[in-house]
């Protein structure tokens, strides 16, 4: 499925965020992820739990159903299951099958996030979570808050490519958050096995319009603009701005930021986004969480603009590629090669047991 190969839309051996983790309370929480309906809870001791979010008996949504007590209780026929996914209760009968259970995810609670792992439970390594040191949320004298969690209409790549190939903040959001040097300057990539890297430093820069709202300064400014993708859904962006050399503060910080972009397979078709920032002060950010809202929004309208145009095609024509599509095409790579990858082991599976 565009941009991968037939069949694959996304890996499912990763760490995804399923939701913010201040999201996650008493009542349930129901959320697509993979195709698949999850239903998120607290428990009475406070644990978070993710749970396969429709009944086996007729595939009602446990998202519309009740708890009673640490249970799930079916909002249909009333057949019960507790926070690792047993059935403790058939109102029809006094016998409960065997097979009436459902998949209890590893689900791991890190800074403001709870991260997921849809794929095979045996593998659900967390280590594999990106540190909240490799993100930049430690940093000293950095407040972070959660923004916003969207429904986008549009497949998970599409945001993952948005993410990966920065040179449209100049144009898609021309007005708020960038300026024409994000596309024209090159970038610096740096790869290893958790995350790709990007880096652009633009020197003596207009300032992006937003920008100009933390200070009283209106001259051009040094900025460093990057992004850490950590595989396979999850953004740590980096953005930091400073005097430039012309000025007598030439180096002195003005503004620094760290935002959080997280995308993860809702349906093949549609994904979750969660967005989160850090700043020096509260003040800043409750301002940003407002103004930050319409660029949000400008992302999530070329991510449905252009799967309206993917879907409603006869025929999709390659892509025109151009040099800075190299991080974005790096990244689809190697997401790719988990897919691929899963692809062998589970042929491999099915042929040992056949």
């Amino acid at each position: 499925m565009y941009p991968f190969t037939p069949g694959s839309y996304a890996p499912r051996n990763g760490w995804y965020v399923a939701a913010f983790a201040e999201e996650i309370g008493e009542a349930l929480l129901s959320r697509w992820i993979l195709n698949q309906p999850v239903v998120m809870y607290r428990t009475a001791d406070g644990t978070a739990v993710a749970l396969e979010g429709r009944c086996p008996h007729r595939h009602f949504p446990f998202g519309e159903s009740k708890r009673i007590g640490d249970t799930i209780q079916c909002g249909y026929h009333g057949i019960t299951f507790d926070a690792a996914g047993k059935c403790t209760f058939v109102p029809s009968q006094t016998t409960i099958p065997g097979v009436y259970s459902i998949k209890r995810y590893p689900l791991v609670e890190r800074g403001l996030w709870a991260w997921i792992w849809p794929g095979d439970p045996a593998r659900a390594d967390e280590a594999l979570i990106p540190t909240l040191d490799e993100i930049g949320y430690t940093l000293p004298g950095m407040i972070p808050n959660a923004f916003y969690a969207m429904h986008v209409k549009g497949r998970y790549q599409l945001l993952n490519d948005n993410l990966l190939d920065l040179t449209h903040l100049g144009y898609l959001h021309g007005t708020s958050i960038g300026t024409p040097d994000d596309a024209a300057t090159p970038e610096v990539r740096d790869l290893n096995e958790r995350r790709l890297s990007s880096r652009r430093t633009m020197l003596d820069t207009p300032q992006p319009p937003l920008h100009m709202e933390n200070t009283d300064y209106r001259g051009p400014i040094d900025r460093i603009s990057g992004m850490d993708f950590f595989f396979p859904g999850f953004h740590s962006g980096i953005g930091e701005q400073r005097y430039p050399r012309s000025h007598p503060q030439a180096g002195q910080i003005i503004n620094t930021s760290r935002v959080w972009h997280a995308v993860t397979p809702a349906t093949r078709m549609t994904c979750n986004y969660f967005f989160a920032m850090s700043a020096t002060t509260q003040e800043r950010l409750d301002r940003a969480k407002i103004t930050l809202k319409p660029v949000l929004d400008e992302d999530s309208f070329a991510t449905e603009a252009i799967e309206k145009i993917i879907q409603t095609m006869d025929e999709l024509p390659p892509e025109l590629m151009l040099k800075s599509d190299v991080t974005a095409v790096q990244g689809r790579r190697i997401l790719q090669a988990m897919m691929d990858r899963e692809t062998l082991e589970r042929e491999g599976l099915d042929a040992a047991t056949a």
